[in-house]
Parts: C-alpha cells; structure tokens; sequence
C-alpha cells in the first residue's frame, strides 16, 4: 500500500527524496545533485512511501510575497513505478494540504510532456510555453476552492 507523508527536512525520509530527485529530474540532464534545494528549508515536502521506501515526491514551496500561493517543484516518481497513480496520489494529498493552509492557487512549471498529467488532478496551462533547463515547459496552475 502507498502511502502519503508530510515531512521536513530533519525527517529520515528527506534524503531519500533528495537522492529520488537527484535520481529522476538532475542527473539525467546534466545538472549538478542538489541544485534545486534553495527553498527546502522553508518549503512543504511530501514524499509517496511504498513498504517504507520512498518512491515518489514533490516540494511546495509558499509564495513570499502572495500568502496564498504556492509553487509545486520538484515532483518525481521512481521510473520503476511511473504510470501507476503514484503521482496523483501526492498531487491529492498536497491539493487536501493547500486548502487546509487556506492557499488558494498552487502553480508549477510542467515539463511539456506532464502538461496532461496535470490536466488530469484539474491544472490549466497558462502562457507561453519556454525553456527551463533545456526542456520546454509550461506555466500551470490550480485555483483551489
């Protein structure tokens, strides 16, 4: 069974999801482990546990100037079990988390081929597509209710 946590970064869980993002989203386009964790300290994480190994995570950092938006960065799955719900299964629990924080709108930068995965938990494109990291992306949102 699969479960969703809320963590911090003193959690034992925080450097296996380091090493899961280093893993799925850094390495495999060149970019140095680590470079995407300036806003750990004060963000949200939240990582997907299967027999109580980490398999899946993603980061919601909170706006500093608007109180009621945040970014969703980060967001990866062990290839070993893309494609099935792992995903969508950390975007509904982080979405429950937002509104219990009386956020209303979480935004991301979706990876061009994850537009439709977003789509999918209610996210709308919004903007130009551009390049981030040598992919092109998309500026998405979620207006929470």
């Amino acid at each position: 069974m699969i479960r969703i946590k809320n963590i911090n970064t003193h959690s034992p869980y925080y450097q296996e999801m380091r090493e899961l993002r280093n893993k799925v989203l850094l390495r495999p386009l060149g970019i140095p482990d680590h470079s995407w964790e300036m806003h750990d300290e004060r963000s949200w994480h939240f990582v997907a546990l299967e027999n109580d190994n980490v398999i899946g995570c993603a980061v919601l950092v909170p706006s500093e100037e608007h109180k009621t938006l945040a970014q969703l960065i980060q967001m990866a799955v062990d290839p070993d079990v893309q494609g099935k719900g792992v995903g969508q299964l950390l975007l509904k629990e982080i979405i429950t988390f937002a509104k219990s924080k009386s956020l209303k709108e979480i935004q991301c930068h979706s990876r061009h081929y994850a537009v439709d995965f977003y789509k999918k938990a209610g996210f709308t494109p919004y903007g130009e597509t551009f390049t981030e990291v040598g992919i092109p992306h998309n500026h998405m949102k979620l207006e929470l209710h």
